[in-house]
């Protein structure tokens, strides 16, 4: 019983963690289920006892509020703390591989669009401008204005530090551009450009619309800095 040797000790403990349990909008019957079992006394006769069978979420709610000078609740109370540590690491490497995953899927979105753009008329400085002209449009400043705002390196992509929403915001500009430049079958620096500007402008408006302010949301750590498994 967690190290209390005495069973009217440790229903008080159950007691206190089903109101807990409850107040959490938790079923109270499926986290504490009473149980019997049988035991042998000393004369070798059986007798039926009381007994509670616990889940993990109720022996957590015991764990934390038993008595943490006895070693057996120490020691819940220890392991319980490890194992959502682990899950809280597992979550932040899930995050993080998203938006590793959504950068490399930007960086092969924006390849293409520079391959499409140049046999239409753009160079590499064309295209530079023109994804400048955009994050203006998402972000409402140039790259090189966000970049400082954000204290991303002049040497550095800017997408390297940016949220995974606003690395997605930008890789879905940049397919509708790739998308209507073909469709409306555009040519030049300044047509393209403007289309370019169109679709940040109506990823921006979606955005807003949710509350989204992109230039708001604070840069991450550089993705060239980690290691991702």
């Amino acid at each position: 019983m967690l190290g209390y040797s005495q069973w009217r000790n440790f229903l008080s403990i159950i007691e206190k963690v089903k109101d807990a349990c409850k107040n959490a909008g938790e079923n109270i019957a499926y986290h504490f289920a009473d149980v019997s079992k049988m035991v042998i006394l000393g004369s070798g006769a059986e007798r039926e006892v009381d007994n509670i069978f616990l889940t993990r979420y109720a022996c957590y709610l015991v764990a934390q509020n038993g008595d943490s000078r006895k070693q057996e609740i120490a020691f819940a109370q220890n392991y319980f703390a490890i194992q959502t540590r682990r899950a809280e690491l597992v979550e932040q490497r899930l995050i993080e591989y998203e938006r590793v995953q959504a950068r490399t899927k930007l960086a092969e979105t924006e390849k293409l669009l520079s391959g499409v753009l140049y046999e239409r008329g753009v160079d590499n400085q064309g295209f530079a401008i023109i994804r400048s002209k955009g994050d203006k449009a998402l972000f409402h400043m140039d790259t090189k204005m966000l970049k400082r705002k954000l204290g991303v390196p002049d040497s550095r992509p800017l997408a390297d530090f940016l949220p995974t929403i606003s690395i997605k915001a930008k890789d879905f500009a940049a397919e509708m551009t790739s998308v209507n430049v073909q469709q409306k079958d555009l040519y030049g620096q300044t047509a393209i450009e403007n289309e370019h500007v169109d679709n940040n402008v109506a990823v921006r408006d979606m955005l807003v619309g949710r509350g989204i302010f992109p230039e708001q949301i604070p840069a991450n750590e550089d993705i060239a800095a980690g290691v991702f498994l």
